[in-house]
């Protein structure tokens, strides 16, 4: 086993760290919008008794999911790679580190995230997110939290 320097130590951590916010990206955008799904006909057809599922038609969190969603949509459309995944490919380039070279926790967050599909497939799939997104807006509008204004 090679020893790496304290400095490439530091730039594989700053890597694990950025895929780390990546997957918790991915995961908000995901298991947002599936909240969303379940949690906007649930607060409709219960009302306020089931004010607990209200946050899902936050305008906040609302605007930050569909927000997100088209920034990822647009980017797969026009074949941009995610800067998220650039900034973490150079912060290992720059390290120095061998292919294969991620910690336990970089591996396991990597097959999580990357798939060796088409490229039109996450294409088809993020412009098809976005959409369901965009209906489940209209669905099921957000609502404004107390004190702010529509």
């Amino acid at each position: 086993m090679s020893r790496i320097s304290p400095e490439a130590a530091t730039l594989l951590l700053y890597a694990d760290i950025v895929l780390a916010a990546h997957a918790a990206l991915a995961l908000f955008l995901t298991f947002g919008l599936a909240a969303v799904l379940v949690g906007g006909p649930r607060w409709v057809f219960f009302g306020r008794s089931l004010g607990g599922w209200r946050w899902v038609r936050g305008r906040g969190f609302r605007l930050a999911q569909l927000a997100g969603m088209g920034i990822v949509a647009a980017e797969a459309l026009l074949g941009v790679a995610c800067p998220l995944t650039e900034l973490e490919s150079a912060l290992r380039a720059a390290a120095q580190a061998p292919a294969y070279g991620q910690s336990f926790v970089a591996h396991w967050l990597g097959r999580l995230l990357f798939y060796d599909l088409d490229e039109r497939v996450f294409a088809a799939a993020y412009v098809a997110a976005l959409g369901l997104g965009v209906w489940a807006w209209r669905k099921w509008p957000p609502v404004a939290a107390k004190g702010e204004e529509r």
